[in-house]
């Protein structure tokens, strides 16, 4: 299927590694000129540098921390009217509810609500007066089926997803959607952070062990692959998607276990 979205441009946080760079790889792959903002510029420029040897589009890239304004104001400067934003950011380690402080929740606040709100805000209105945009936010399945240990995570995007479910239903009518894509267990970096900093809870058990068990415990019978999510993420962003907005889209292999 062309997407049609070739000669698009997007904007693509988290975009160096894991489920940020296979979204934008997938959308070079259909001929959207892509900027990748992260924190760490060597792994960006070396990403930056594969995905365009991949697919044979130039790719920016631009160290910025989606959490700060200066941040989001680098971002923005490097790809100044995006038609795609990609708003994901690493989650906080697990931990006890009774351990976190007021700075703490800020931080949550800031990575995985705040932030990605005020880059919405940021982009919004150009995209409705160019009559295209497409704004995906990454969030994670712990909204629907929270775990006590991801209390920070659970709070702060289930914030975002609030207010998304609110903000989507005014641009829409002009070809502008905001969706949200909820991933399960996928094998990448921040799932092994994850589970590292939960090891206290299988004690006798190594790192290997417990990431071989969470992956077969899935009904799939293993960890999604962020290629996966990439290519629902640039379904999202396509000219055939105009008609979907609001809308939290699980891929967990099955894991959650409801209806709704």
């Amino acid at each position: 299927m062309d997407l049609g979205i070739k000669g698009r441009t997007a904007l693509v946080f988290g975009g160096s590694r894991g489920m940020g760079r296979a979204c934008a790889q997938q959308l070079a792959r259909e001929g959207v000129s892509v900027t990748i903002a992260a924190r760490n510029p060597e792994r960006l420029e070396q990403a930056a540098a594969e995905i365009a040897r991949e697919t044979g589009i130039g790719v920016g890239w631009v160290s910025a921390d989606l959490t700060l304004p200066a941040g989001r104001d680098a971002a923005i400067a490097a790809c100044p009217h995006p038609d795609i934003l990609i708003n994901n950011a690493d989650g906080p380690l697990p931990g006890d509810f009774r351990d976190w402080s007021h700075e703490d929740w800020v931080a949550a606040l800031d990575a995985m609500m705040l932030g990605p709100i005020d880059m919405i805000r940021r982009v919004v209105d150009g995209m409705v007066e160019r009559r295209f945009g497409r704004i995906v936010n990454i969030v994670s399945r712990s909204v629907k089926a929270p775990h006590a240990e991801r209390g920070l995570s659970n709070g702060a995007r289930s914030g975002l997803i609030g207010f998304v479910g609110g903000g989507a239903r005014q641009p829409v009518r002009h070809n502008v959607t905001i969706n949200t894509l909820l991933p399960g267990v996928f094998a990448t970096d921040a799932q092994a952070r994850h589970i590292r900093g939960m090891m206290d809870q299988f004690p006798g058990k190594s790192f290997e062990q417990v990431w071989e068990e969470r992956g077969r415990s899935n009904p799939a019978g293993r960890y999604g692959e962020p290629e996966e999510l990439g290519a629902l993420c640039a379904y999202v962003c396509s000219a055939q998607a105009g008609y979907l907005t609001a809308q939290n889209i699980l891929l967990d292999g099955g894991g959650y276990p409801g209806v709704y």
